[in-house]
């Protein structure tokens, strides 16, 4: 049983009931579920992921004091800390993980706040370039289990995928990166007899091709110790990962690196051809950097075109 499976069996067995019997006339305002930070929201944890911050619990989220106070949030809470301890082998933990509470009684505004920096979910133009990624994949990320208002459900949905004009903008720039270090620096650094610097082009490659492919399937990507993970299971360039890891992991001697240079342009290709089947580029050649700059040229917004091209980056 993973922690989304062990987070809902909780929530029907115990939570559930408990929301019925003692909070009836709250239930057409409240939303349950289990999204956030750790592993579990993402359905990414196993064996490993147990030996710290994992534990039977779900989230109660909240609508503003207007309709549930802080009184009846407090009783909220104490109702659910009275919840077993025990559940499925596993034990709720009392200290709280470092960053706060994952589980409990939480207002959707606060949640939204400090994943987002908005408490209702609703982004400026500088806070979609700027957001770290990862931060909106844990506002989207996991399951609601109930939401009779819908209000959750709603600012989760409005934050599910970047604007089309902020995708280009950010896959311009990681499209600009990525020829920069791969396709440019990459074998500059091995003939100036720069192993170490060669590895961090690779890096820098491996990085933002990353980034690009989430783009390219308009998923979020995780924090990155969960990336290479999340990537497997993708719809579009799944198989690149392999790829990537292969670069990571593999020396920079002389016959290595050509090899690797070889891998490098083939992830290239692969992604040009993405491009230009979601007609994200004019272009019609094999220089990312091309591809770059045509990306960016597509964006209808002048504002946001004529920003640097690194601008979100």
């Amino acid at each position: 049983m993973n922690g989304l499976e062990l987070s809902r069996a909780f929530f029907e067995e115990h939570g559930l009931p408990m929301l019925r019997s003692e909070f009836p006339d709250l239930m057409p305002h409240l939303a349950c579920g289990l999204t956030g930070s750790g592993s579990e929201c993402f359905g990414f944890d196993d064996t490993v992921s147990q030996d710290h911050d994992f534990e039977p619990g779900f989230c109660i989220f909240l609508p503003g004091e207007d309709t549930i106070d802080r009184h009846t949030a407090f009783l909220l809470e104490r109702a659910y800390a009275r919840l077993p301890r025990e559940f499925h082998g596993f034990r709720r933990s009392l200290i709280q993980p470092v960053g706060g509470s994952r589980h409990g009684v939480i207002r959707i505004s606060d949640f939204f706040e400090e994943k987002t920096g908005a408490a209702d979910g609703i982004l400026t133009l500088s806070q979609w370039l700027e957001l770290p990624e990862a931060m909106l994949a844990e506002a989207t990320n996991g399951e609601l289990f109930m939401d009779h208002a819908g209000i959750m459900t709603q600012i989760r949905d409005s934050l599910s995928q970047y604007p089309e004009e902020v995708r280009r903008k950010r896959l311009a720039g990681d499209l600009l990166l990525m020829a920069q270090s791969g396709q440019y620096n990459y074998m500059r650094c091995i003939r100036h007899g720069e192993p170490a610097a060669a590895q961090l082009a690779v890096f820098e490659f491996v990085q933002h091709t990353m980034h690009a492919v989430f783009l390219l399937n308009q998923v979020y990507e995780p924090y990155y110790k969960w990336a290479f993970r999340a990537m497997r299971k993708l719809p579009l360039l799944p198989l690149l990962a392999e790829l990537l890891e292969y670069l990571l992991t593999t020396d920079n001697g002389p016959e290595m690196a050509e090899d690797k240079y070889d891998v490098i342009e083939g992830i290239a290709s692969d992604i040009i051809d993405v491009l230009i089947d979601q007609k994200l580029t004019k272009a019609n050649c094999g220089d990312l950097e091309k591809h770059a700059y045509s990306v960016n040229d597509g964006i209808a917004d002048a504002s946001l075109r004529n920003l640097h091209i690194l601008a979100a980056v």
